[in-house]
């Protein structure tokens, strides 16, 4: 479990930007290389840092497996289209012990779910169960053009 109060010591005694290299030296030790957002966080150390605390305090004390939050981000990349996410997770969700079999059913999934988010949400537009952007930026007076009415 994650001692805060030993890592708030620890910033305190040798500074962000030492701290900050060294988040980042055990990143590539333990996946093999650094996600690009990592590097950009790290021009701002406590930006890195505080990122980092917060990711590790939500996985340390999670009732999920470490494979089973790997699975759950590498679905969440997919489903948000960032292959960079997708390929960090994959790699990180095998370390952890997840099979090719398991990782293509996360990404199935995650597909099923963005695919109906898609349909939900435009279909809510259609059916005039949300506010119609382009009716409302045109005004009460101006012809409507789309199926709310």
């Amino acid at each position: 479990m994650m001692n805060f109060e030993k890592v708030f010591a620890k910033i305190g005694e040798r500074g962000t930007d030492a701290i900050a290299e060294e988040l980042l030296r055990d990143i590539k030790t333990e996946y093999g290389r650094v996600p690009l957002i990592f590097e950009r966080m790290a021009e701002r150390p406590e930006i890195l840092i505080s990122h980092l605390l917060y990711k590790g305090a939500v996985v340390e004390t999670s009732q999920l497996e470490p494979k089973m939050i790997e699975l759950i981000s590498l679905a969440v990349g997919a489903a948000l289209k960032c292959s960079h996410c997708v390929e960090y997770h994959m790699q990180a969700a095998t370390a952890k012990g997840a099979t090719r079999a398991e990782i293509l059913e996360v990404i199935l999934i995650a597909g099923l779910l963005a695919n109906s988010a898609v349909l939900a949400d435009a279909y809510r537009v259609v059916n005039g169960s949300e506010p119609c952007p382009s009716c409302d930026l045109n005004g009460p007076d101006f012809e409507k053009t789309c199926f709310n009415d």
